[in-house]
């Protein structure tokens, strides 16, 4: 009885001593990342090199790495941090910061560059030069994640203005802008991409998340301000990004990161994805991939999981402990080190998920989520359990030691001018690679404000359904449909990907140019899942793409007549 109490008496100190470690650094951190962030954004950012007004730098490192360049995914994040403590009253000083992003956007996208014009593809460019102009140098190219997340910020202003009363604004200054990104979305997800590391071109797990979202908050958007003529074509390929994006789902219980790249696939790619279409409004929704959805938590232990023995600085670490985390396992970028914002994102993500466990008041253990939730209780079993019981108690307390115990890591291994490199050393903590990066500094403060409860404001996953028969946990197809898999077995050399259109609206009616990507998750066989018409004979083909090089598979066109009900998986070669 006296170990017992002496357990538990240990237990409470040691939470409480963690706790308390957190809220110090969380207290003198929090101004410095906001300075650290704010100092990299010109015209007058101390160390914004010369940047022009509104421009976001990633670093003012500028040898090994040279980061001294504004990529449109990092800024659209930073200014989504930014524009997200304006309109929720967290910091209503930053106006004109915001005022300046948008000017400076709408000159970047109409900057011809190696991608193209703005008509031609030149919103897949990654990053510009920090006078506007176009970076001309080899890089990985395209980039189709910076048109939706930058669409994502304007779209939360632009929604912000709208309760102002301030239409005209939104209507002629930020629609055009958002506009021309969300068309590029609308008409550009379904073709190949590099991943947010810039390593990989495939599709991308991140990508496709954030591409989704951006089409159906613009959906609304277009709806508020009587902008209707898009509302069709953005809805239905918001339906066909959503069900593709069930198809990164790998049935050993974490989500694929990348549809290429011949890695594991954990990546930290997929926590960012959640963190960044968290919605609290659809809760624990699985479809989106929901902080607290069970594919999210188990996704989420596989990631963590895999650093536990990468980095010398996590040896000894308790597994229901907090470990640092970098991009994936295998990575060898600048040594090959834990990130600031990576390690970060797994915090958010956990503050996210108690959010909504506390304020719908019960959480569920599923099958699958079910070995996350043992981490911290043994002997929790599947079921629902309300507010009101003990074992809700536990695992929300144990989760919230444990989302703690990452931003302890990041404490750390902070310096005591609180300044945020991209990387820190696997080995002994210390500082790695570019200098005051400003993702590291937006990822500080979006984890703070989650810790403190932040509730972002809601984008629209709320109640979605899947039309194409693809889930994480199986299902049929809608009415006179059926859900029909097609694998096919092809193997592929790097920058190649495995696409399919046939002789019906669903497969495309056989444009190769808005042909349907498969999954290769499970390489060499590709996959994916579409609702096909009931009793029906379909001609398909599948097509093999990389970049503009579009080569069929040999004739005869391969043909199928569909059940009348249910699923249907057909099996096939590449020939």
């Amino acid at each position: 009885m006296l170990l017992t109490v002496l357990y538990s008496f240990l237990v409470v100190h040691n939470a409480w001593a963690q706790s308390s470690t957190v809220d110090a650094y969380i207290s003198t951190e929090s101004p410095l990342a906001k300075a650290g962030l704010l100092a990299n954004i010109g015209p007058s950012g101390s160390k914004s090199s010369g940047a022009l007004s509104g421009i976001v730098i990633a670093s003012p490192s500028n040898v090994n790495p040279d980061y001294l360049y504004t990529w449109t995914r990092d800024s659209a994040l930073v200014f989504q941090t930014i524009i997200d403590q304006f309109t929720l009253g967290l910091d209503t000083t930053l106006r004109s910061e915001i005022d300046n992003y948008v000017g400076a956007q709408a000159i970047i996208q109409q900057v011809s560059n190696p991608s193209g014009t703005i008509t031609t593809g030149g919103l897949g460019e990654p990053k510009f030069n920090i006078d506007e102009t176009a970076f001309t140098g080899a890089w990985g190219r395209p980039q189709r994640d910076g048109p939706a997340l930058r669409s994502n910020a304007l779209i939360t202003w632009a929604n912000y203005l709208l309760t102002e009363d301030n239409t005209t604004y939104v209507t002629n200054t930020l629609w055009p802008i958002i506009q021309n990104d969300l068309n590029y979305v609308a008409e550009n997800w379904n073709q190949s991409t590099y991943d947010l590391w810039e390593e990989v071109d495939s599709s991308s797990f991140f990508t496709t998340a954030v591409q989704h979202r951006s089409l159906r908050q613009g959906v609304q958007l277009a709806n508020a301000i009587s902008q209707t003529s898009v509302v069709s074509s953005w809805t239905a390929q918001a339906e066909n990004l959503l069900c593709f994006l069930q198809s990164f789902w790998n049935t050993a219980g974490y989500i694929t990161a990348n549809t290429g790249g011949g890695r594991s696939g954990k990546d930290a790619n997929t926590v960012l994805a959640s963190i960044h279409t968290f919605d609290a409004a659809a809760g624990c929704d699985a479809l989106t991939f929901q902080p607290c959805s069970d594919v999210a938590l188990s996704n989420l232990l596989t990631y963590v999981d895999a650093f536990r023995s990468v980095y010398s600085i996590n040896s000894g670490i308790a597994e229901n402990s907090g470990v640092a985390t970098g991009r994936y396992p295998e990575d060898s970028y600048q040594g090959g080190n834990p990130w600031y914002l990576t390690t970060l994102a797994v915090a958010e993500l956990l503050y996210d998920s108690l959010t909504v466990w506390n304020a719908q008041g019960s959480l569920n253990v599923t099958s699958l989520s079910l070995p996350f939730f043992q981490v911290f209780d043994s002997s929790v079993t599947v079921g629902s359990y309300a507010s009101s019981t003990s074992t809700f108690t536990t695992l929300t307390a144990g989760i919230q030691d444990y989302a703690d115990a990452f931003v302890e890591i990041v404490a750390k291994y902070t310096p005591s001018d609180g300044e945020l490199s991209e990387q820190y050393s696997k080995t002994d903590g210390s500082q790695l690679s570019a200098v005051d990066l400003t993702w590291s500094y937006a990822s500080a403060l979006t984890a703070f404000d989650a810790r403190a409860g932040v509730i972002p404001a809601s984008w629209g996953a709320k109640g979605l359904t899947s039309t194409c028969g693809i889930s994480t946990g199986g299902g049929g197809g809608g009415a006179g449909t059926v859900a029909v898999t097609f694998n096919v077995d092809a193997t592929t050399v790097f920058g190649e990907n495995i696409y399919i259109c046939g002789s019906v609206d669903a497969l495309q009616n056989w444009d190769p140019n808005t042909a349907l990507l498969l999954s290769s998750a499970d390489y060499p066989i590709w996959s994916i899942t579409v609702n096909l018409p009931a009793s029906t004979d379909i001609q398909y083909k599948y097509v093999r793409i990389d970049g503009s090089s579009i080569t069929w598979e040999s004739d005869p066109n391969m043909e199928i007549t569909t059940p009348a009900s249910g699923t249907y998986i057909e099996n096939d070669t590449w020939r």
